[in-house]
């Protein structure tokens, strides 16, 4: 993929094509979640494309943030840090996850910094957004009712472990892995600390491995038919997708129930709210390039 990605500078400054690929790596992961693979491979010259005008988005931002001396104060730092202490399962297990990411408390802070600020210059953008009226709401769930019937539907958290290579060796490997991840959590771990420190799913060190709430189909069907069999805070035997392998752990379950607005109030809020926001990040943004220069070769 390093070859294909174009040389970008904005402003004068370039961007390095490691901030593209590791937009595009997102993206990938993303996508490669939802759908398969060959799917993903087919859309992979517009998920680039993609990952580049999201780059030079950002960075805009950031120079903007910069310009207006926007600041982050160390308690904000602190605070971010203390949380994802606390997720990866305390101080010992964090330190330990630096250092398997190769990388130390000081340029952990810098992100947590740089993604605080940005935050805030977002915050600032969409701060004279109006909230949604109830009667755009309603009407919204109207012209919208079928999205808001209730399929059934479960919540869980996973850890993918994939094998190093296609061998009956590597796979063995990787399932003792997990069994051995299986016993601790079994034995009192943390399941969101032991996904922080080993899963290979991105979800691992961004949320613990929450997968949030799915309806059935959403996942590969090994996978789909394994947590939908399972019980509420069960933990699953090992599951193999052609993803890798998987450990389980079912958080939720819900069964389908018909639309309701009182129970779709808040969604509803939210989804017009972060279009209506995105919508005037995106303008925002637009304002920021029509003034940049920006060369792409």
């Amino acid at each position: 993929m390093h070859a294909k990605i174009p040389r970008i500078t904005v402003n004068g400054q370039p961007i390095p094509p490691e901030a593209v690929e590791f937009e595009l790596g997102r993206l990938v992961r993303f996508y490669s979640q939802h759908m398969p693979e060959e799917q993903v491979r087919a859309q992979l010259d517009a998920l680039r494309q993609k990952a580049v005008e999201q780059t030079i988005g950002v960075r805009l931002l950031m120079e903007e943030a910069e310009r207006l001396a926007i600041t982050v104060s160390d308690a904000e730092v602190d605070e971010r840090l203390a949380k994802m202490r606390e997720e990866a399962g305390g101080p010992a297990k964090f330190a330990g996850l630096l250092q398997r990411q190769k990388m130390d408390e000081a340029s952990l802070r810098a992100q947590i910094t740089h993604g605080r600020r940005l935050d805030k210059l977002i915050e600032q953008i969409a701060a004279d957004v109006p909230e949604p009226t109830e009667a755009e709401m309603r009407e919204h769930f109207e012209a919208h009712k079928e999205e808001y019937t209730r399929v059934e539907r479960v919540q869980a958290q996973h850890i993918l472990v994939k094998p190093a290579e296609n061998t009956e060796a590597a796979k063995s490997a990787a399932r003792a892995k997990l069994d051995e991840i299986r016993k601790r959590v079994e034995a009192g771990e943390s399941f969101a600390g032991e996904a922080a420190a080993h899963s290979e799913c991105p979800s691992g060190r961004q949320a613990g491995g929450s997968l949030g709430w799915f309806s059935r189909g959403m996942m590969v069907a090994p996978f789909d038919n394994a947590v939908f069999d399972m019980q509420v805070d069960q933990l699953s035997a090992i599951v193999e997708t052609p993803f890798g392998y998987h450990l389980i752990q079912k958080t939720g379950h819900e069964p389908a129930a018909p639309a309701d607005y009182g129970e779709a109030h808040d969604s509803i809020r939210d989804f017009l709210r972060h279009a209506s926001r995105g919508a005037a990040l995106t303008e925002h943004v637009a304002g920021l390039r029509a003034k940049a220069k920006i060369e792409i070769a």
